[in-house]
């Protein structure tokens, strides 16, 4: 019997081998090496397949074509493709933020202009002794806009009549002079609407219009020119810059059928020796800058 049970326990260690040696694997007890470093490796398989997004970095570095990608380790020759197409799909999904990043950034920067340049680049002049009480009011009028218009909206809107306006915080550029304007007792709305239902025919038709709009009128650079021409307001349109002062009203023709308008001020700009313009052409609001003669000049008109 003894012989016998020899024989079966040697039969045994024949057919299993050695145990192997114990390790503690999780705290979940003891396990053979081999088998804790199996154990292990399907872990990680699986951590991996549940989460790709934490493998994107390795996803991107693996070379074209090879397919162990997101937590698929083995290679298939035939999913080359589709993978290469996922691969291509993700790097696309990645450079869009980057793009939007940047485009805010730009809109940021574009937002940050300076409403007005150094003060130690410019100097605020005195207006002619014989200069009309108006004329103050009406260029401190436009100078105080700034900071205030922050917005450009030149979307139809209705408003009251008269002395109607926009929310001062937007508008377009001729809402800065009609605003000027008032401050002088001039409401440009009044004047060019009660002048359209006289002289209708004089005024331009390319919005096609059968009767005046008080709405809008007054806020259409063409209709603001014609007007100033009517009342013999109109001066020469030259390049000297000795012709503009403050005060003045100047329409540019900005090009693409978009016209413009804006107001000289009495600040002398250093640089290039001729006066700043106030104006709101939409990429900051109402601001003050060296644009007198940034485009082609279509008017010039000196009201007060």
């Amino acid at each position: 019997m003894d012989q016998m049970s020899g024989v079966q326990s040697a039969q045994r260690t024949m057919y299993r081998p050695a145990i192997h040696r114990w390790v503690t694997f999780a705290k979940r007890g003891l396990k053979p090496v081999k088998r804790a470093a199996e154990i292990a490796h399907v872990a990680r398989a699986q951590t991996c397949r549940l989460s790709p997004a934490l493998r994107a970095p390795e996803f991107l570095l693996v070379p074209l074509p090879s397919t162990k990608v997101l937590g698929y380790c083995r290679s298939s020759a035939s999913r080359t493709n589709n993978l290469t197409w996922v691969r291509v799909a993700a790097l696309f999904l990645l450079i869009i933020p980057l793009i939007l990043v940047s485009s805010c950034q730009r809109q940021i920067a574009r937002a940050n202009k300076p409403l007005k340049p150094p003060e130690q680049q410019t100097e605020t002049r005195a207006l002619l002794a014989n200069s009309s009480p108006n004329l103050k009011l009406v260029i401190d009028s436009a100078i105080d806009q700034l900071g205030k218009t922050t917005g450009y909206d030149p979307s139809y809107q209705r408003i009251e009549y008269p002395n109607g306006d926009v929310p001062i915080e937007t508008g377009v550029c001729s809402d800065v002079i009609v605003r000027a304007f008032r401050k002088a007792g001039v409401d440009l709305q009044t004047e060019v609407h009660e002048d359209m239902k006289e002289h209708f025919s004089a005024y331009p038709t390319r919005w096609g219009l059968s009767r005046p709009d008080a709405n809008i009128d007054h806020r259409r650079v063409p209709n603001l020119m014609t007007y100033f021409t009517r009342k013999g307001k109109s001066l020469a349109t030259t390049t000297g810059s000795e012709d503009f002062l403050p005060g003045d009203i100047v329409t540019w023709d900005l090009g693409g059928g978009y016209d413009h308008i804006g107001m000289v001020v009495n600040v002398w700009y250093k640089p290039t020796q001729h006066y700043l313009v106030v104006h709101n052409i939409g990429c900051c609001g109402t601001h003050m800058d060296d644009s007198l003669f940034a485009w082609k000049i279509t008017g010039h008109y000196r009201y007060f």
